[in-house]
């Protein structure tokens, strides 16, 4: 026992020691407190989509939801341009550098409007577990795939920790890259949700594809080259753990687009949109985050 109150401690003193260089000015922003509401936010989110949410649906028929649909990948296109713009307004298209940029922690209107952006994208995965939510809601169970509920999951854990830190500076571009790809995909959803007579515009789907392969080539390269710069100000760790994010994602995504474009069957030819139209491949879409 003595043992156990011991290790207690010490892993207590080590989150204390961690907590100290937390970013104050986020103090008191929603869910900034601590991890435990993101904790529970996350597993209360694998309870609904694997557990009370089949169970609900079990018995009814699958919701018909395109209204819905059609308002959540219009609120998703506007909430990624949002934050990209942001993103640029506030450092990535005017004075940061590309190869070695600190946090700014001043009060200075810029940084602290960094700041909320940074916020603003790890609020947004939250509101991306919609897409799993429609998923359920639509009894597609099969897109609810092991790999799209750990991803959902545990990507507001993965992001709280560079905007509770490090909110803005090097880091930061991950965000930048992502939620302009977003644009882009949360538009080919939009557009498939309302309706087949709209397919001949989304054609694109595959260079979609491409472009987040490319996005993750993109967050490796900027990610890793810190190792070049070993006096630059900025927390090694925060970049190196979004570079092996990113190596991660690449892997995956090689293999969706292999199985998806190079050995494709002839017969497979629907369009996706969060479960509107299908052709079973779309739970891989639904990894593009």
């Amino acid at each position: 026992m003595n043992v156990v109150s011991e290790k207690w401690v010490e892993y207590r003193d080590l989150y204390d020691q961690i907590w100290e260089k937390r970013d104050r000015r986020v103090d008191g922003w929603l869910f900034m407190s601590s991890p435990l509401p993101t904790i529970l936010l996350c597993a209360t989110y694998v309870y609904i989509v694997k557990v009370a949410g089949p169970n609900y649906m079990r018995n009814k028929k699958p919701m018909n939801i395109r209204s819905f649909l059609i308002v959540y990948n219009l609120f998703q296109i506007v909430l990624s341009t949002y934050i990209f713009v942001g993103l640029l307004l506030n450092g990535w298209g005017g004075d940061y550098s590309f190869t070695c940029q600190p946090v700014d922690y001043s009060n200075n209107p810029r940084a602290i409007q960094m700041a909320f952006v940074c916020w603003m994208y790890y609020m947004s995965k939250f509101t991306e577990f919609f897409d799993t939510f429609c998923f359920v809601a639509r009894k597609k169970y099969s897109h609810v795939s092991l790999l799209h509920v750990v991803h959902h999951g545990i990507m507001p854990l993965s992001v709280w920790p560079g905007a509770r830190f490090v909110p803005g500076g090097h880091a930061s571009f991950f965000g930048l890259l992502n939620t302009f790809v977003h644009i882009f995909m949360y538009t080919y959803y939009f557009m498939a949700a309302l309706g087949p007579q709209y397919q001949k515009y989304i054609w694109w789907k595959q260079h979609m594809t491409t472009l987040q392969m490319i996005q993750f080539i993109g967050i490796m390269v900027h990610a890793f080259q810190l190792v070049l710069y070993d006096d630059c100000d900025f927390p090694w760790q925060f970049s190196y753990f979004i570079g092996a994010h990113a190596v991660m994602f690449f892997i995956l995504f090689s293999q969706f687009y292999i199985q998806a474009y190079l050995t494709k069957k002839p017969h497979q030819k629907k369009t996706e949109s969060n479960g509107v139209y299908k052709n079973g491949t779309h739970s891989s879409d639904k990894k593009q985050h």
